[in-house]
This record gives structure tokens, C-alpha cells and sequence, in this order.
């Protein structure tokens, strides 16, 4: 089970039916000694009562000049019993509750005056408690070892066990739910900072903390401690990245402005030819330079985004900035955006995956382009389109590929697309490329709305308590 909660509702099930069963079984015990304890007493007080009662005849011979004052020892198998046996005379005396049976009293020789307690079968076949004593007492020959013992029926006191522990379940139920329940609130208080650490990390997410701050819990403190490194070491490693991407750029960029430049003085000698290969390959080494360092600055994963993008602004700079281009001033631009849409990808990654898609559009289209973004059903879609000549269906999955590139004669790399795809990757987003019906190219991105992509990431740390 991957749930704390769970765990420890089960445990706590656990410890506390093993706990309360012992309980229980302790509580019966202690009932059961303590009425057999009652009982004890109660035979004790019937023994001495006979012993006073008890004479001889002149003869020798045993009498009992009177039952103890219970009507249990005058009926018959009642559940009261008593006898006295006299070794000497050979003779014994009985409660009228035994009847016409004689209680098998062991043979064995006990020291007078000490109290016997066992169990023996008795009237009926049911099991008796019998306590016996052997006293001295005076005859008409001198003393003689008198054997009084008093019976009870054994049903008795498993009866009121019995009774006692079934009359405790429901209370023992009671309390057990009780300690559940408590125990369900310590553990919801327990476990309270572990929620506030999942705000904590959701507000890093959405870029509105840097760390996680406040005072947690002692034991917590280690893991807060480990977390705040993990994420001051993530933002130092990625600008760390970024800026070596730049330093790469510029020097990258340098010697490929010397090249270009040596071009030009070849074409000033009248070195046409090779001043156009150089030019050639200036211009695509420039372009690959360019779109990896934008594949390194993608950002690594969705958590890592510097904040949402405002779709908006970003579609209508790039469109703004490529419709002063020489491919974009003879184009007609439709744009339909939403006003305050925002989607949960980063800026500077927005940015490239629109303008990547523009870019595209831009070539190839022969009198327009449209782009539309709007938000429908929890989800946002940016669509382009160009009325361009389209792609043939055999065609159209190479193009995320690398470096494919349908036509050699226009320029670019063929990387526009696979940065791209990449970057739908990253994000999760879903991308369509297609041909539209009325001839030219489409190009459709759906978004996961930024409140739905904040919530799954909530969910995802709560899942964990």
C-alpha cells in the first residue's frame, strides 16, 4: 500500500484488536478469579456453619442437627451440595440436594484444618467446585478427623464468565473505535507538515517561492534541509548551462563572422564560386549553432518552467518581428488569440515553439497565414496555418525527424519542426501536422490548461501522505 494513511489506519486496526483482545481476556480472568474467589468464600462460610451443627450420638454415631440456611442444599441436584465423612465409623452424611449420589471425594490424607479446593464430577454428570476441609472434632471415644466438604455446580461460575465477557464486547467495540478514531487525528495532525511541504513545493513550482521556508518540525527539518539544496542546486545547474550556452553562441559566432567576411573578399577577387560555398556553409553551421543552443536552453522538465507563457504577447512579437521580413511583408496575417490566456510552458520555450512554427509557415506560405489560440474544454490550442503547397501524406510523419528537409532550395537547417516536437515532448503537449483540405499546411498544439497541470502536480504530493 503506497499510502501513509492507509498504513497506518491498518497498523493501528492491528495493535489496537491485539491490545483489546489481551485486554479483554485479562479483564475476564481477573472477573472469573475474583467470583471463584466469592464463591470460595461462600463454600468456606458453609463448611463452618456444618462444623458447628455437627454431633455424635452416644453410639458414636455422625449427626447434623441442621442444613446451613440455603434451600439449594434441600433440592434435589439444586447446584448446593454438602457430605461429611467419618473414616472411623465408617459413615457419612449427606445434603438432601445430592440426594441418591455420593460425591467421589479423592482418597488421599489432608492435614486438619487446611482448605482443599478441587473439581470433580457430580450430580446429573455436571462438574462441581468442591472445597473440603478435614477438622477434629470431640467424640464420645476422644477426637476424631472429620471430613466436611461443600459442593458447588462448576456451571455456575463459567456461566457468569461467560455472561461477564459477552457483556463487555460492546464496550470494547466502543473504545476500540475510539482509538481508531483518535489515533486517525493524530495522525492527521501528525502528518500536517508534509502537507504544508507539498504547498511549499506546488508554490515553487508556480514560481511563486524560490525554496521552501518557515519553521517545520524537528523531525521534518532534515528532509525541508535536502530539498531546498536540491533546488538551489537545480537552478544553479541550469544557469550554469545556459550561461555556457551563450558563451558558446559568441564564440561560435565570431569565426563565423570571419568566414563570412573572407567570403566577401573572395567574391571581390572574383572568386564567385567558392565565395558562395563559403557563404553556404557559414549560413547552415550558423543555423545548427543556433538551434542547439536552443534545444539547451529548453527547459529540462515542466517543473523547472520559469512561470506560464502569455500566449498573447508571445504570438503577437513573433508575429510582429517576421512580418518585417522580406518572406513576411508580402504575406497577409490573420491573428485570433484569447485575451489572458496563459499556457504551462515556459516563456523562453513558448517563444521558440511559436516561432519555430511561424518561421515554417513563413516559407512556404504563397499569400497568408492564420493563427488562432483558444481555450476550450480545460485545454488550450494554438493552430497555424499557411496556404501553402502542403506536404505529400508519405511525407508528413518524417517531419519532427532532424534535419529533414523537403525542399534544398529554401532556406534553413530542417530543424524548426524537431525542436519542436521536442519541446511537445517535454511538455506533454499534443501535436498535429497535417494538411488542410483547402490545400496548404496545418499546424495544431493543444495545451493543458495551467490550473489542471498545477492541480496534477498538487495531487501527486499528497498521494505520498
Amino acid at each position: 500500500m503506497r499510502s501513509l494513511h492507509g498504513r497506518f489506519i491498518i497498523t493501528s486496526l492491528i495493535a489496537v484488536s491485539i491490545c483489546l483482545a489481551a485486554a479483554s481476556v485479562a479483564l475476564v480472568q481477573i472477573f472469573a478469579d475474583s467470583y471463584s474467589k466469592r464463591v470460595q468464600n461462600e463454600l468456606t462460610g458453609h463448611i463452618n456453619r456444618l462444623a458447628a451443627v455437627i454431633r455424635f450420638s452416644p453410639e458414636g454415631r455422625l449427626q447434623v442437627s441442621e442444613n446451613p440456611p440455603d434451600n439449594r442444599f434441600l433440592i434435589p441436584y439444586g447446584g448446593l451440595y454438602w457430605q461429611i465423612d467419618d473414616p472411623v465409623g465408617k459413615t457419612e452424611v449427606r445434603s438432601s440436594s445430592l440426594f441418591d449420589y455420593v460425591l467421589p471425594l479423592p482418597q488421599d490424607s489432608h492435614p486438619v484444618g487446611i482448605m482443599h479446593q478441587y473439581r470433580l464430577s457430580g450430580p446429573e454428570g455436571k462438574d462441581v467446585l468442591v472445597q473440603e476441609r478435614v477438622l477434629s472434632l470431640a467424640a464420645p471415644e476422644g477426637r476424631r478427623p472429620i471430613r466436611i466438604a461443600v459442593a458447588v455446580n462448576a456451571d455456575e461460575v463459567d456461566s457468569a464468565r461467560l455472561g461477564f465477557a459477552l457483556d463487555i464486547l460492546p464496550y470494547v467495540a466502543v473504545l476500540a473505535a475510539l482509538l481508531v478514531l483518535m489515533s486517525i487525528g493524530q495522525l492527521w495532525i501528525g502528518l500536517r507538515p508534509l502537507d504544508r511541504i507539498g504547498r511549499d513545493l506546488k508554490a515553487v513550482r508556480d514560481r511563486k517561492a524560490s525554496r521552501l521556508a518557515g519553521a517545520y518540525p524537528r523531525e521534518v527539518q532534515p528532509l525541508v534541509n535536502q530539498l531546498n539544496k536540491l533546488l538551489e542546486s537545480q537552478g544553479a545547474a541550469m544557469e550554469k548551462a545556459r550561461s555556457r550556452a551563450s558563451d558558446l553562441a559568441h564564440g561560435l559566432k565570431t569565426p563565423l563572422t570571419v568566414l563570412t567576411n573572407n567570403a566577401y573578399s573572395l567574391r571581390e577577387k572574383g572568386e564567385i564560386e567558392i565565395a558562395d560555398e563559403l557563404d553556404h556553409l557559414a549560413e547552415t553551421m550558423l543555423s545548427h549553432v543556433e538551434n542547439e543552443l536552443a534545444r539547451a536552453r529548453i527547459t529540462p522538465s515542466p517543473d523547472q518552467r520559469s512561470g506560464d507563457a502569455d500566449v498573447e504577447n508571445i504570438v503577437n512579437e513573433t508575429v510582429r518581428m517576421l512580418r518585417h521580413t522580406e518572406a513576411g511583408e508580402r504575406l497577409a496575417w490573420g491573428v485570433n488569440v484569447a485575451d489572458r490566456l496563459s499556457v504551462p510552458v515556459d516563456p523562453h520555450d513558448f517563444r521558440e515553439l511559436v516561432g519555430n512554427l511561424l518561421e515554417n509557415a513563413c516559407k512556404w506560405a504563397r499569400t497568408g497565414i492564420y493563427v488562432s489560440a483558444v481555450r476550450q474544454y480545460g485545454h488550450s490550442r494554438l493552430v497555424i496555418e499557411d496556404d501553402g503547397p502542403g506536404v505529400s501524406p508519405e511525407k508528413l510523419p518524417e517531419l519532427p525527424r532532424r534535419g529533414v528537409r523537403l525542399d534544398r532550395l529554401k532556406p534553413g537547417s530542417g530543424l524548426g519542426l524537431a525542436i519542436v516536437s521536442e519541446i511537445a515532448a517535454v511538455y506533454d503537449l499534443t501535436l498535429v501536422l497535417e494538411n488542410r483540405v483547402e490545400g496548404g499546411f496545418r499546424a495544431e498544439v493543444e495545451f493543458p490548461d495551467a490550473s489542471d497541470s498545477r492541480q496534477e502536480s498538487t495531487g501527486s504530493v499528497e498521494d505520498l501522505c
